[in-house]
């Protein structure tokens, strides 16, 4: 069987309850992680360690922490105040760890379900998303990776155009499927605004919620927006469900798309 978990974001004892509640087989079933392993709970380290151990019984897209902690980890950048990745960055098997981040996509297709971290842009149809997914993905795996990483920070382009040169281009692809909630019909991003549908910004919607968008009949799963509530909209999935901030941790199933909840277990 094939589940879905959202942002655990260092929550390994949560995960572990978790999978026990799904009953998770490791010769049977497989895990597909919607990204933000790691970072802002208190094990990170035992993590991204556990997901690895499962080689190909898990997957995994990459999320904004995740991208963080490789920014943090290969180039200048300073972990901020809140990061809790210090125990990846100090472990004698960081190498390791880091090589396998950068090797996720950003973009899973499961039995015609799409998996991303934040989102798709409205107008882009899954060739498109495929293909600006791996066009980050051919980046981070290359051997000027610490390069990319350093000019990957920032909130433009906010928008797509014809004139943006491949940088640029990376940066609003990881921008949209790593960041985005709110978005206007044509793309254009919003990064300000974190709290739930009813309260968008004027003359945005949530990236979902846009009647033209292009994947509408596409079932979409993703993470990264934990003040969602009470979203009833056709073949969309959001799980993040606030583990890390003391709510659930959540799996769900691809096949029937039952979804199963534990309570965060962590011990702050």
């Amino acid at each position: 069987m094939d589940y879905a978990i959202g942002d655990i974001q260092g929550c390994f004892d949560t995960l572990q309850k978790l999978l026990k509640k799904i009953n998770f087989n490791i010769d049977s079933d497989r895990l597909f992680f919607l990204g933000d392993v790691v970072n802002r709970g208190n094990k990170s380290l035992e993590t991204l360690r556990f997901i690895i151990s499962l080689k190909d019984n898990a997957q995994m897209v990459l999320g904004n922490h995740d991208f963080h902690l490789l920014a943090c980890a290969l180039t200048p950048r300073l972990p901020n105040r809140k990061d809790t990745f210090h125990d990846i960055l100090l472990s004698p098997d960081k190498n390791t760890l880091l090589d396998f981040l950068l090797t996720r996509p950003l973009l899973i297709e499961n039995n015609s379900a799409l998996l991303v971290h934040a989102g798709i842009p409205p107008l882009w149809d899954k060739t498109k998303a495929f293909k600006r997914a791996k066009q980050v993905e051919k980046r981070l795996q290359s051997s000027h990776v610490e390069e990319f990483l350093t000019i990957m920070y920032g909130n433009e382009p906010n928008q797509e155009s014809d004139y943006l040169n491949d940088d640029d281009v990376c940066r609003y692809t990881i921008n949209a499927m790593m960041r985005m909630r709110f978005c206007k019909t044509n793309g254009e991003l919003e990064f300000e605004h974190k709290l739930n549908i009813n309260q968008a910004p004027n003359g945005f919607k949530a990236w979902f919620m846009h009647e033209d968008r292009v994947l509408k009949n596409t079932r979409i799963l993703f993470g990264h927006w934990s003040t969602l509530k009470n979203i009833s909209v056709d073949y969309i999935f959001p799980m993040d469900h606030g583990c890390v901030w003391g709510e659930r941790l959540s799996a769900i199933n691809l096949e029937t798309y039952k979804e199963t909840s534990q309570q965060c277990a962590e011990i702050n």
